[in-house]
């Protein structure tokens, strides 16, 4: 009989162990904390590895990264360009991503977030030429502001954001484009603000009614890569990551 209980007993404790072995592992995964695995940072905060300027084979001088932020210095203009700026590209390329940014932009400021651009200079000019921007602008004060489907947040010259969530010119604001097998989300300051399909009868309906009309590839590529836009004015950027899905 003795025997016996010594036996129970074990079998209480061990079965008691293995019990808390599994609560422990739902715990991790019920925590989120493996979500977050899957981010990977494409801007270390301290230089300007993994990007490129248009056209070049390194980022232009006039991309400064300090202090886990990446800003463009446009103290020195080219055109309306900044000199030993440009447009800054990510070397990786992405098909199916989720992209998080972090941005503000100076008084009267214009910039911009483009993706799925081919890096192909010789063939296009400007990244603009091939890749979508959800736009990063001063509102008030720049020009394109006082234009629909021109002002921050929206698809650049092809749909206006359906609420004005924008913080002004010296504040951050966060971007969020989520791009999954040719269905686009965009968010700004964790308000969802635009939804579309692309590259369907729709989307081309919508690309032949802008600017775009005049660059038969824009919109039109399923791969490709991220570019943070040199239109001239300063602008900085941080937590620069993305989930590829």
């Amino acid at each position: 009989m003795k025997n016996l209980l010594l036996l129970m007993l074990a079998a209480v404790i061990i079965s008691g162990c293995h019990s808390s072995q599994s609560n422990n592992t739902t715990a991790t995964i019920d925590s989120g904390a493996t979500k977050d695995t899957a981010w990977k940072p494409i801007f270390d905060g301290k230089t300007t590895k993994g990007w490129h300027t248009y056209g070049k084979n390194e980022a232009g001088k006039a991309w400064k990264a300090e202090n886990g932020v990446l800003h463009l210095d446009a103290s020195a203009k080219n055109d309306w360009q900044t000199k030993n700026g440009g447009d800054l590209v990510s070397d990786a390329e992405y098909e199916n991503f989720e992209l998080s940014v972090e941005w503000k932009i100076s008084k009267a400021g214009n910039s911009g977030i483009i993706f799925y651009v081919n890096d192909n200079p010789e063939k296009y000019k400007y990244s603009w030429y091939t890749g979508i921007e959800t736009q990063v602008a001063d509102n008030k004060e720049n020009e394109d502001g006082q234009i629909p489907k021109h002002r921050a947040g929206d698809l650049y010259d092809l749909i206006s954001i359906s609420k004005e969530v924008v913080k002004p010119a010296g504040e951050w604001n966060k971007t969020i484009v989520l791009a999954n097998n040719g269905v686009l989300n965009i968010f700004v300051n964790d308000e969802q603000v635009i939804t579309t399909k692309l590259w369907n009868d729709n989307w081309k309906k919508l690309v032949a009614a802008s600017k775009f009309k005049e660059w038969p590839d824009f919109g039109t590529f399923k791969k490709g890569h991220i570019v943070l836009q040199d239109h001239g004015a300063d602008v900085w950027f941080k937590d620069i990551k993305v989930k590829k899905l």
